[in-house]
């Protein structure tokens, strides 16, 4: 099986980037797993000319086509955002975005493989949880369009640099471990 795991903040090298690189230890025990940072790639906003919703696709030629093509490579998607006022980065909005040619709300839209598996992991430099739950909310939805079985999500506060991590990381590993022992199975944890 293969697993992606999204840097969903601009910044390679922050608290984000130092999750990624944890689930992405702990899940290639079991997994292929490849890591990407958003920034890794460029492409525009959705232009809103939905053309897409009578082509099933993008009129735009960008590296969108490239993140697209890994996640129909992936078996098992963690997606781990920040808060950026209180949602996703606008970096990942706009890839979101960008994915309506495959948004299962109109016909034709584009697919990938069915049977994925999504994960979220929210993380926030404050203590109230609620901004992370809307961070995950938005990842579920976005999973819930592109037919991605959502199956389980982590929130973490009080993350403000790499050092904090640290504070978290055994939940992190546990997180993780519900990831390998449940990835052939339907069930959903929290």
């Amino acid at each position: 099986m293969n697993a992606l795991v999204i840097n969903c903040c601009p910044v390679r090298n922050g608290a984000t980037a130092e999750i990624v690189n944890i689930i992405t230890r702990e899940l290639n025990s079991c997994f292929q797993t490849k890591a990407v940072c958003i920034s890794d790639y460029s492409f525009n906003f959705c232009n809103g000319c939905r053309s897409c919703h009578k082509t099933a696709e993008c009129v735009q030629n960008d590296d969108f086509c490239n993140i697209i093509a890994e996640f129909e490579i992936a078996d098992i998607i963690v997606c781990v955002s920040p808060s950026y006022w209180a949602d996703v980065p606008a970096q990942f909005k706009a890839f979101i975005d960008r994915c309506t040619p495959w948004c299962n709300t109109h016909e034709p839209h584009a697919s990938i493989k069915s049977g994925k598996r999504g994960y979220s992991v929210a993380l926030r430099t404050g203590p109230n949880m609620r901004e992370c739950d809307k961070i995950i909310g938005t990842i579920e939805h976005f999973y819930g369009h592109m037919e991605i079985y959502c199956c389980g999500h982590l929130g973490l506060c009080s993350v403000e640099s790499k050092k904090d991590v640290d504070t978290h990381k055994a939940k992190i590993i546990s997180f993780c471990d519900k990831i390998k022992n449940i990835s052939g199975d339907t069930t959903c944890f929290t």
